[in-house]
C-alpha cells in the first residue's frame, strides 16, 4: 500500500517510447525523496497553524496541489527558472511591455526565454542533467510541459580555467555554495565569476547579501592570479577576459534563440532576475543591441515573486497520430472528456472552479513523413470539421513562418493532443515595505571605483542604495544600485529611472 507508483500514461502520454520510458523513470526515481518531503512540509506548515492550501509550481509556470505534485514531481524539474519568467512577465505587463527577453542568471547557470505579448512558448521535450553542457542528445530526455527555456551561459559560481586549447573558459564546472567562490572565505581557490565581479568593482566586499556575509578580496585576487600566471595576464586583465567571455557567450547563445524564433534581439526588452543576473544584464543587453533593460522587484529572487504571479495550470494530453482529414471526431470529443474529467479533478484539490479557467486545445501537427511538430492552439470548443480545416490552415501558415515555405501536396497529420486549463491570467503589483518599516536609509551609498567596460580602465561612479530611491528618480549611469539579494550594475552611459512601484528601468545610450 505504500508503494510509489509511476504510470507511463499518466507521466508521459505521448509517442517515442525511448523518451517516454526516460521520462517515467526519472519521475519514479524522485517520487519517493519529493512525496516525504511534501508531506513533512506539509505538518510543519499545519504545527505552526498555516492552513493556507500548499501548491507547487510547475516548468509551465503555473502551479498544481501538493497532491498531484507528489505523483508527478518530475513536472517541477525546472519550476525555479520558470518562476523567474512568469516573474519577469509579471513585470513587463505592470509597465505595458509587450515583448521581452528574461534573462535569469544564478550561481551556476543563466537562462533566457522570450515572452511575446506576455506569454513565454512552451516546449514539450527537453534534456536534463547532460554530460556535455549544450551537447544534445548528452542528457535525459523529458517529456513534459516546459517554458522554452535555453541555458545561455556561466553563473557567478561558475569556476574560469585554461583548456586543452590553451584558450580561457568559464564553467561548466562550479565552484557550488560549499566552498564556493575564493571571496566566501569558505576554502575555495579557483578563480570564478563572483571573483572576477568583485575585484572589477561590481561587488562591494562589505555590503553583500546586505553586509551579512564579507567578501575576503585579497583570496579573490589569489585565485585570479593563479589563473592570469598560466595566460601572462595582469589580476585585472584576467579579471576582464572572464567577464567578456562570460558576457559574450551569454549574448551569443540568446542571440541564436531570439533568431531561431525570427525575431530581431533590439525589438525586446530585456528584463533580469536571479542574483548574478542584475549584475551582468546591462553588459548582455548592449551586446545584443537592446536599449532597454527592466530589473523586478527583489530582482535577486526573482523567482519567488513569480510564483505568486503564476496562474494555476493544469496539463493532459493523448497521442494520435492520423491524417487530419481523417480525423474521428466522435473519439476525439470521447478522449476531451475523459482528459476534462481527470483536470476537474486536479482543480478541485487546488480549490479552483471551472469558471474560473481557461480551457485550451493543441494539437500537435506536422507533414506526414516528418519527425518535428508544431503546436497549434485553439480556445476549447467542439470539436467540428470546420475547426479541424482551420487549424490545419494555422498549421501551414506556421510551418511557412518557421521554415519558410510549404511541403507541395503535403498531408497534414496529427500527432499529440494537448488539453491546458489555466485560471485567468492578471497583473500583480507588489510593493516594497514603506521606509519607516525598512529603516530610513539614505538613496545615496557614496561612491565605488568599477571597470569601465568602453575605456578599459577603473571610474570613479555613484552608489545607491535600491530601496531607498524614491518613485520617479532619474540618474544617469554609469553607476550601482544595491540591495540586499542582488547588486545593479549599470556600466553604460544610459538613463536609470525608478518607477512607481520601485522597478528599475534603464535605457542605455
Amino acid at each position: 500500500p505504500e508503494a510509489h507508483v509511476s504510470l507511463s500514461s499518466r507521466i508521459a502520454s505521448e509517442p517515442r517510447e525511448f523518451e517516454r520510458t526516460s521520462t517515467t523513470v526519472a519521475n519514479a526515481f524522485v517520487q519517493p525523496l519529493v512525496s516525504h518531503y511534501l508531506r513533512r512540509l506539509k505538518e510543519r506548515l499545519l504545527a505552526h497553524e498555516v492552513h493556507a492550501p500548499l501548491r507547487i509550481m510547475t516548468s509551465s509556470g503555473g502551479f498544481i496541489s501538493d497532491e498531484t505534485a507528489a505523483q508527478v514531481p518530475i513536472e517541477l524539474l525546472e519550476s525555479g527558472p520558470a518562476g523567474g519568467v512568469r516573474g519577469a512577465a509579471n513585470t513587463a505587463k505592470n509597465l505595458n511591455i509587450e515583448h521581452i527577453l528574461t534573462f535569469d542568471m544564478g550561481g551556476t547557470t543563466a537562462k533566457a526565454c522570450v515572452c511575446l505579448e506576455g506569454v513565454p512558448e512552451l516546449t514539450y521535450s527537453f534534456e536534463a542533467a547532460r554530460v556535455a553542457r549544450f551537447k544534445k542528445g548528452s542528457g535525459l530526455p523529458i517529456l513534459v510541459p516546459s517554458i522554452d527555456l535555453i541555458e545561455v551561459g556561466a553563473g557567478g559560481g561558475s569556476i574560469a580555467y585554461k583548456n586543452h586549447l590553451g584558450l580561457m573558459k568559464v564553467g561548466p564546472q562550479s565552484a557550488g555554495s560549499q566552498p564556493g567562490p575564493a571571496c566566501y572565505g569558505l576554502g575555495g581557490s579557483n578563480p570564478t565569476v563572483t571573483d572576477a565581479d568583485l575585484l572589477l568593482g561590481f561587488l562591494d566586499p562589505d555590503s553583500f547579501l546586505g553586509g551579512e556575509m564579507k567578501l575576503d578580496t585579497q583570496e579573490a585576487r589569489c585565485a585570479i592570479a593563479s589563473l592570469g600566471d598560466a595566460f601572462g595576464l595582469s589580476v585585472v586583465e584576467t579579471a576582464r577576459g572572464i567577464h567578456n567571455i562570460v558576457s559574450e557567450n551569454m549574448a551569443a547563445a540568446a542571440r541564436v534563440h531570439v533568431a531561431e524564433k525570427g525575431l530581431d534581439p533590439r525589438s525586446l526588452t530585456l528584463v533580469a532576475t536571479g542574483g548574478a543576473g542584475p549584475v551582468h544584464a546591462v553588459e548582455v543587453a548592449a551586446r545584443l543591441g537592446i536599449r532597454r533593460v527592466v530589473f523586478t522587484l527583489a530582482a535577486g529572487v526573482g523567482s519567488c515573486l513569480g510564483f505568486l504571479a503564476s496562474p494555476v495550470r493544469v496539463d493532459r494530453s493523448w497521442s494520435y497520430l492520423e491524417r487530419m482529414d481523417m480525423i474521428d471526431l466522435g473519439m476525439v470529443q470521447e478522449n476531451i472528456r475523459r482528459i476534462e474529467a481527470g483536470i476537474l479533478d486536479d482543480l478541485e484539490l487546488i480549490g479552483i472552479g471551472e469558471s474560473d479557467t481557461i480551457w485550451t486545445l493543441g494539437i500537435e501537427m506536422r507533414y506526414a513523413g516528418q519527425g518535428h511538430n508544431i503546436l497549434v492552439s485553439r480556445s476549447l470548443e467542439t470539436i467540428t470539421g470546420a475547426l479541424v480545416s482551420e487549424m490545419v490552415v494555422e498549421f501551414e501558415a506556421r510551418y511557412e513562418r518557421a521554415y519558410g515555405t510549404r511541403i507541395p501536396d503535403g498531408i497534414p497529420q496529427s500527432v499529440t493532443w494537448r488539453v491546458t486549463a489555466e485560471s485567468t491570467s492578471r497583473a500583480h503589483r507588489f510593493r516594497l515595505l514603506d521606509r519607516s518599516v525598512c529603516g530610513d536609509k539614505p538613496a545615496s551609498a557614496g561612491t565605488r571605483h568599477i571597470f569601465d567596460v568602453s575605456t578599459g580602465g577603473f571610474k570613479q561612479v555613484p552608489v545607491y542604495q535600491r530601496h531607498g530611491l524614491v518613485a520617479g528618480s532619474r540618474m544617469r549611469g554609469p553607476l550601482v544600485l544595491t540591495e540586499s539579494e542582488s547588486t545593479i550594475v549599470v556600466a553604460r552611459p544610459s538613463t536609470v529611472s525608478v518607477t512607481e512601484d520601485g522597478t528599475i528601468d534603464v535605457e542605455i545610450d
